[in-house]
């Protein structure tokens, strides 16, 4: 239980860390919102509070958003990040690729509660 308490502790704060850091993007609305569900599922977690069926569904729309959104050139957009030396976007593919991973991390994240409550 100390672990659950931990983890998901750790990560409702990064995501809202991660919402908060959305207010500048071009699609705030869309994007504080997906953050704020991973904080609500994560401080549920904290709980011990696993519903199957939300999680299932966050879980599965994330890794279908990450598929939809998976960038052509991961290699080339990372060489960008590298190359620019700061985090401002300079490219839509730039910010498609960064929604990519934030929905990849959302799921895998949240993959230990679904995981818990389908044990259950």
């Amino acid at each position: 239980m100390k672990f659950n308490k931990i983890f998901f502790g750790i990560w409702a704060v990064l995501f809202a860390l991660f919402a908060y850091w959305q207010f500048n993007d071009p699609d705030p609305e869309i994007w504080v919102s997906i953050y704020v569900v991973a904080v609500i599922f994560c401080l549920l977690g904290v709980r011990g509070i696993f519903p199957k069926i939300p999680l299932t569904l966050v879980v599965i729309l994330c890794l279908l958003g990450a598929i939809y959104f998976f960038p052509g050139g991961v290699g080339d957009w990372v060489s960008q990040e590298w190359a620019q030396k700061d985090l401002t976007m300079k490219t839509q593919q730039m910010e498609e690729n960064r929604e990519t991973f934030g929905l990849l991390i959302i799921a895998i994240a949240l993959s230990p509660a679904l995981w818990k409550a389908w044990k259950a």
